[in-house]
């Protein structure tokens, strides 16, 4: 069922994919079935190289895939970052957007649903998980640190042991040296143990940071909203696919047919296959 790099992803391989981070060889597409479709899709690394903006050929393939099925936009970031990434009419140029990762989610342009990580966990517990973080932060040991090092979004916190101030530059260099010293891992780590009974979900997205937000309210979330609207197939394409990705839950549920990508191209080339032949 599920369906990767233009492949499909069998369960039993999922587990040795997850620990490399790599894609296995491709095999055979399974093309949608008649009726109502929807492609739902993650922002960076996905339709973008990461938080930097779609290109006018990726826009203008997404406008011409809207013509085949329906498209939605799920993102862990808030509205205002996709839109810096997708354009200021990205509530309007998709039939859905799912910003933090549906906690804020638009049909045809309208609001139809907010949800408040303040309201859910309250001030108390909010503050002490804060105060947590930057005492962590401040005792760490990593080679560039800059601010930011906590964003409140309206449905998550995310966390940068770097900080989300630093430059691109900085961003690549630390997602090089995290692959190795895991600082993100180990810090997702360190806070599970300390906060075991709030409830809460740790996802590792993008180059510099990772998700913090109560269980249940990953990128599936948003899926109650199609799932109302009566989709027959619910395609969802994303590159950070594997167990601890913020991509992993909506990838790997029953309800969609998950396919992991590498870049903005893959996701074109895997679409035109799928979609558009």
């Amino acid at each position: 069922r599920d369906v990767s790099l233009g492949c499909a992803l069998p369960r039993n391989a999922r587990g040795a994919a997850e620990a490399r981070h790599t894609p296995p060889p491709p095999t055979a597409l399974t093309p949608p079935t008649m009726g109502k479709t929807i492609a739902l899709f993650d922002v960076d690394g996905t339709l973008t190289v990461p938080r930097k903006k779609a290109t006018q050929e990726m826009l203008d393939f997404m406008q011409e895939l809207r013509k085949h099925v329906t498209v939605g936009i799920v993102g862990g970031s808030d509205l205002n970052k996709i839109k810096e990434q997708l354009g200021d009419d990205a509530e309007t140029a998709y039939d859905y957007l799912f910003s933090e990762n549906g906690l804020v989610a638009h049909k045809a342009g309208d609001l139809i649903h907010t949800q408040s990580i303040k309201k859910a966990l309250g001030e108390e517990k909010l503050q002490k998980l804060i105060n947590y973080v930057l005492r962590y932060v401040a005792d760490l040991d990593i080679p560039v640190k800059r601010g930011t090092f906590i964003e409140f979004r309206n449905g998550m916190l995310n966390v940068s042991p770097i900080g989300r101030n630093c430059s691109q530059e900085e961003r690549d260099e630390f997602e090089k040296y995290d692959a190795d010293a895991k600082v993100r891992p180990t810090m997702v780590a360190a806070l599970q143990k300390e906060f075991a009974e709030y409830g809460l979900t740790y996802s590792i997205g993008g180059q510099i940071s990772f998700d913090v937000f109560p269980t249940g309210w990953d990128k599936t979330y948003c899926l109650q909203f199609v799932e109302a609207d009566g989709f027959d197939d619910i395609y969802f394409f994303g590159d950070k696919t594997y167990k601890g990705g913020n991509d992993y839950e909506i990838f790997s549920s029953d309800k969609t047919k998950g396919n992991t990508v590498t870049s903005p191209e893959h996701t074109r080339k895997l679409c035109t296959e799928l979609f558009m032949s």
